[in-house]
């Protein structure tokens, strides 16, 4: 195979975990040219990736449909060897239908998988990691070896977090786009306070986390807590992660970032439970949940808005004196 591409156009989290399909395919065809096709505001991801040919971006925002067959016509003009679509809607499998690719790869329940060579039986809810049943599409090709998955920051992006690394310090990501995956604000303070006050706290997140974060730094009433929502990109967290003494995450982006630089994670689960397959898989991880037994839980794949219930059980009844933190 010369060309191959890799589809994926989902959120940050979900490209993260297709990344091990890149590596696999890197490593089983030497010199292959490597296309990964994303959403607009993912691709920083990738910068300077040393195992991509091209990141492909399609903009689902602003003129979604124009901008899908306008990405059509530049795949078919590339008359790819292979292509892997890991998505499960109508639009990633027009794109694949249409690509005038050799061979077409995806999961069953995509709309336009009858048009595929090969389609593959997709399961959430058996304990199988989400990077299991991806690199699952690829297993006729490539075999069943696991590879995680893997991010690469820069020697800029580790020069830019070089400041922030002159003493012990732990990462905290408090927020998520789903209230119901979120470890509420103030078990995140229950935990800040156990944490040694000679160890630095940073809080990571986007430009809309911001608010949310600095009230927790001023609710902690501690001097080495800072908030760093919206000063760093993707591969800039992952370059302080990398080096951090423990990262705290929800399920939720953050902790698949984690991941895909091998850094110690405590993953903290609400709603949502590890058996759908999206826990950290870093050397150095734990899972920390509620202990109670909840009927209600989990209340949905990916989260809600707010608890269904009104209580929000599944967050507030964890122990936070449970949770490890670093020893000084």
């Amino acid at each position: 195979m010369k060309k191959i591409l890799i589809i994926q156009t989902a959120f940050i989290g979900d490209v993260i975990l297709a990344t091990p399909l890149i590596e696999k395919l890197y490593d089983f065809f030497p010199g292959a040219k490597i296309d990964f096709l994303l959403r607009k505001g993912n691709e920083s991801l990738f910068t300077d990736h040393p195992k991509l040919n091209e990141v492909i971006v399609w903009d689902k925002k602003n003129n979604k449909y124009w901008g899908l067959f306008q990405t059509i016509g530049k795949i078919r003009k590339k008359e790819y060897d292979l292509v892997v679509n890991l998505q499960r809607f109508a639009a990633s499998g027009l794109m694949t239908a249409l690509s005038k690719g050799t061979e077409k790869v995806g999961f069953d329940k995509n709309p336009f998988s009858f048009t595929y060579t090969d389609k593959i039986k997709h399961q959430i809810g058996t304990g199988l990691h989400e990077t299991v049943r991806n690199l699952r599409l690829i297993r006729n090709i490539t075999g069943q070896r696991y590879y995680r998955p893997q991010l690469y920051p820069t020697a800029a992006n580790f020069e830019k977090v070089k400041p922030y690394q002159k003493g012990k310090y732990v990462c905290i990501a408090p927020t998520s786009v789903w209230f119901t995956k979120q470890y509420p604000a103030e078990k995140w303070l229950e935990l800040i306070h156990q944490i040694d006050e000679s160890i630095t706290v940073y809080l990571l997140g986007a430009p809309s986390d911001k608010e949310a974060a600095e009230a927790i730094q001023s609710a902690a009433k501690r001097g080495n807590i800072s908030v760093l929502c919206g000063e760093l990109n993707f591969l800039d967290s992952a370059a302080l992660m990398k080096g951090a003494a423990m990262n705290y995450v929800n399920d939720s982006a953050p902790m698949h970032m984690a991941s895909a630089v091998n850094a110690p994670t405590t993953a903290i689960y609400c709603s949502t439970i590890p058996s759908f397959g999206f826990g950290p898989v870093a050397t150095d991880s734990v899972i920390v949940e509620t202990k109670k037994e909840l009927e209600c839980r989990p209340c949905g794949l990916h989260g809600r808005k707010k608890c269904p219930l009104g209580h929000f059980d599944c967050a507030h009844s964890i122990e936070t004196s449970e949770i490890r933190v670093p020893r000084v």
